[in-house]
């Protein structure tokens, strides 16, 4: 029998995979907020080609073991924007002098690469990097007008290019997932029946 704990918990579970979904056929996310050693505080950057859904890593095959030492990393948090309200929906540590990615998670949900290791896309780095302290020097330099180009200001909504949904996910992955939402879906409902009908 499930107990109510194991439905809420299967019900957290299939709200993450929707939430996932809705942002893999979208194609990208709105914008990341990038935290490190070097930075004074947090910036955001939305170049399109860091907001990509598998940008970093690809947790589907680059999974790899812990590194010794990894080196200086990064906290990545990326955000979708739903209307008006921006909402965090992972974060990663990227390390880009050794080329590793770690999962942190899902924000206030769970997935099965959490809590693992990665090789890094190879050609991110230079892109990463250049995004990031083109952001750094258009803010430090004052100029607002240019640093609202890379940086979308809160509150805002982004324009999402459905085209690139074709190159970020590729077809037999979304359809894993949403099989998976089904068979979950069908578990909950039916352990939900079935219980209702054994208590009358």
């Amino acid at each position: 029998m499930f107990s109510r704990f194991r439905i809420a918990a299967g019900l957290a579970l299939l709200l993450a995979l929707f939430t996932f979904m809705n942002v893999l056929a979208k194609g990208s996310f709105a914008f990341i907020s990038i935290t490190g050693p070097d930075l004074k505080e947090a910036v955001r950057v939305s170049d399109p080609v860091l907001t990509e859904v598998f940008t970093f890593a690809d947790f589907f095959q680059d999974r790899t073991e812990a590194p010794v030492d990894p080196g200086i990393g990064y906290e990545i948090t990326r955000y979708y924007v739903d209307g008006n309200r921006e909402s965090a929906f992972d974060k990663l540590h990227y390390y880009p002098e050794t080329g590793f990615v770690y999962y942190d998670g899902i924000v206030n949900g769970s997935s099965e690469y959490d809590g693992k290791w990665y090789a890094a896309k190879p050609d991110i780095k230079t892109i990463f990097e250049s995004a990031l302290y083109s952001q750094i020097r258009l803010v430090g330099l004052g100029n607002p007008e240019a640093a609202k180009a890379l940086v979308p200001p809160p509150q805002s909504v982004n324009p999402i290019d459905p085209t690139q949904s074709s190159r970020v996910v590729p077809q037999p992955q979304l359809i894993l997932l949403i099989a998976v939402s089904a068979i979950l879906a069908a578990l909950l409902v039916f352990a939900f029946w079935r219980r209702r009908s054994s208590v009358q």
